[in-house]
């Protein structure tokens, strides 16, 4: 099936429009000195001219009626981009240390199912366009779960009068966050005990992650009864990659207790809080951060800060429609937000409308050209085959590098590229850049465990899975350790592997019951190593709403692993269909295609996977080897 278009949504190519100076600072800040650089359209058709482009920016700016001369390149030029915290995946409890200088977080930064994490937009240094009334908005998250499923500790902040948030504000500023330590200990526990013990796994973790959002004192707003002139937020976004995420939300908090009508720092409270949940694998975070969000819609309505981090927290909780239409709402007002513009990018490739999201990045690109928007440039071709492009994008992002997060975000993403191609040697080089500018960078640990294991260095590779899966207990990390406990098969191996996969279903409860739709999640771990049934109701929910090459490869095993071959074949071929090369997926259609009986395809597609990357999988490689054997002797 083709990818889909939105004839509704066109993209939007028409040039700059006129705009007012911001509102704040906190809106606007100012951009930070640029580098040169090619951008990605430039890098595709002139890859081997060494040429400098000149800066057409100023050719802009003299057409274009009402806008301020820019200090940021166009499309011909790259950017310095301080877009990344370098913390993605990190968490960050009071004991960590964290090297994060750069001045944004990664709260931007969306919860890719089955695909690559992307880096923050920049703050935009644009100006936004005049402020209009604001237009309804769809609620975060998309259809909320009932009060009861997302716990009383969570209410939702009304729209209505003061009165309706009064006592709340407490809830949202105040209070020591435990939760990655408590994720921690569920998480040693689960490699210690056996998985009959663990059957309230998912009950403790919960628990665990939320109780101290429960006891949070509360204190009166006492301006509420005085007319107060809501206020920018005065404190920059920068503080929120300045050091640890828990820093930047305490600082936020007591700029709160202070200037309870502060909007701003209500917007970037919400997002941090997303950054938190993200880099924690801590769901329980995502309420906080929608109420937050809304107390400064209801302070501010329609101000850009919040609505962008709304756009954070729907793509966080996969809700990648509601992700889309607040891009779609910033970008009519300010066409220059890199936030929005990249936001848009990740919502279309995550829809699987993968053209629009082509054209979305080729806009991007000339409006706001940037390591965030450099990255998505490389993914969309990524997807689409184009290895040699997505690798020479990345390339000149890492070249235009100079904060620690740019580059440790860049070069783990080249890492993951090499993963994909079977160069191990390209990649564990590249994961080396990465912690050499962030030694706690974890997703570059997992990545260089994961390819460890690969060249088979198992023991190397075990240990350092165990110490991701010990701090950032997502799904992919604790079935990858799995796998690798069933591969290596050693005394008590098997037992570790079920501990690991009861986390992961522990995980997903947690994430539903704040609001994550983890159907994607479920239909991955479930089919290989859990409920097979609900595997395949979690595969079709998802398939339901967006069409991806990863919910199509998703729905594919899981009718495999259900005895349904003759309705997983399309699925699997459609999951490969637009170049993509990744070995699992390709793994995945030769299996389906050896029980639909297309013996030739089966072996062609075995030997692909293998010749690709042959070592995708701790199981799969093995799985794949013993059917091509299978195969030959049948011949």
């Amino acid at each position: 099936m083709a990818p889909r278009t939105n004839d509704t949504e066109p993209e939007r190519e028409d040039g700059p429009v006129p705009t007012t100076p911001p509102e704040s600072a906190a809106v606007a800040p100012a951009v930070e000195e640029q580098r040169d650089a090619k951008s990605p359209s430039t890098l595709q058709t002139d890859a081997n001219s060494s040429r400098t482009e000149t800066n057409r920016d100023a050719e802009a700016v003299a057409t274009t009626p009402g806008r301020e001369a820019d200090t940021e390149p166009r499309a011909t030029k790259g950017t310095t981009v301080s877009g990344d915290s370098g913390s993605d995946g990190q968490p960050l409890a009071a004991q960590d240390t964290v090297t994060s200088p750069d001045p944004q977080t990664d709260a931007q930064r969306p919860v890719t199912n089955g695909a690559r994490p992307l880096p923050a937009a920049e703050t935009d240094g644009e100006p936004p366009a005049t402020k209009k009334a604001p237009l309804p908005l769809p609620a975060a998250g998309g259809a909320e779960a009932s009060g009861a499923e997302r716990g009383a500790a969570f209410p939702v902040v009304g729209s209505g009068a003061e009165s309706s948030v009064e006592g709340e504000n407490e809830a949202l500023v105040g209070g020591a966050d435990e939760r990655v330590a408590a994720v921690r200990r569920v998480s040693a526990a689960g490699r210690r005990l056996r998985v009959v013990q663990l059957g309230g796994t998912a009950v403790l973790l919960a628990v665990a992650l939320t109780a101290g959002s429960i006891a949070y004192g509360a204190i009166r707003d006492k301006t509420a009864s005085t007319p107060v002139a809501a206020t920018p937020s005065a404190i920059s976004p920068a503080l929120l990659s300045s050091g640890s995420i828990d820093a930047s939300i305490a600082a936020l908090q007591t700029q709160l207790r202070a200037q309870p009508r502060d909007y701003g720092s209500w917007a970037s409270l919400g997002l941090a809080y997303v950054e938190q949940a993200r880099t924690k694998g801590d769901p329980s975070r995502y309420p906080q951060a929608e109420k937050a969000l809304k107390r400064s819609l209801q302070v501010r309505p329609g101000n850009e800060q919040a609505i962008t981090g709304q756009a954070a927290l729907a793509a966080a909780r996969h809700d990648f429609k509601d992700a889309l239409a607040y891009a779609d709402r910033i970008l009519k007002e300010n066409p220059y937000s890199q936030n929005a513009l990249s936001s848009r990018i990740d919502a279309l490739v995550e829809l699987g409308r993968y053209a629009d999201a082509s054209k979305a990045a080729d806009t991007a690109d000339a409006r706001r050209p940037g390591v965030p928007v450099f990255t998505r440039y490389a993914y969309v071709h990524e997807l689409r085959g184009d290895v040699k492009t997505a690798r020479r994008v990345l390339e000149q992002a890492l070249a235009t590098s100079t904060t620690p997060g740019d580059i440790s975000y860049v070069a783990a993403q080249l890492g993951l590229l090499a993963w994909n191609q079977g160069d191990y040697r390209t990649a564990l080089t590249d994961y080396a850049r990465a912690l050499a500018a962030d030694e706690n960078y974890l997703p570059a640990l997992e990545g260089r465990a994961r390819t460890q294991w690969a060249s088979g260095d198992k023991a190397a590779a075990i240990k350092g899975m165990e110490q991701v899966v010990a701090r950032y207990p997502l799904p992919q990390p604790l079935v990858e350790l799995g796998e690798m406990y069933q591969d290596r098969a050693a005394k008590g191996d098997e037992t570790k592997a079920r501990d690991q996969y009861a986390l992961v279903d522990a995980w997903i409860a947690l994430a539903r019951a704040n609001g994550v739709n983890a159907d994607l999640d479920t239909a991955l771990a479930a089919a290989d190593h859990g409920d097979r049934a609900a595997a395949l109701r979690a595969a079709r929910a998802e398939w339901a709403r967006r069409h991806t090459v990863h919910t199509a490869d998703a729905l594919a095993w899981a009718l495999h692993v259900n005895g349904k071959d003759a309705e997983a074949l399309p699925y699997a071929r459609q999951a490969t269909a637009t170049g993509y090369r990744n070995a699992s997926f390709i793994y995945h259609r030769g299996m389906i295609e050896r029980a639909t009986g297309h013996t030739q395809e089966a072996r062609a597609s075995l030997e692909a996977a293998l010749k690709l990357n042959p070592g995708f999988s701790p199981l799969g490689s093995r799985e794949a080897r013993k059917a091509l054997k299978d195969l030959e002797a049948a011949k």
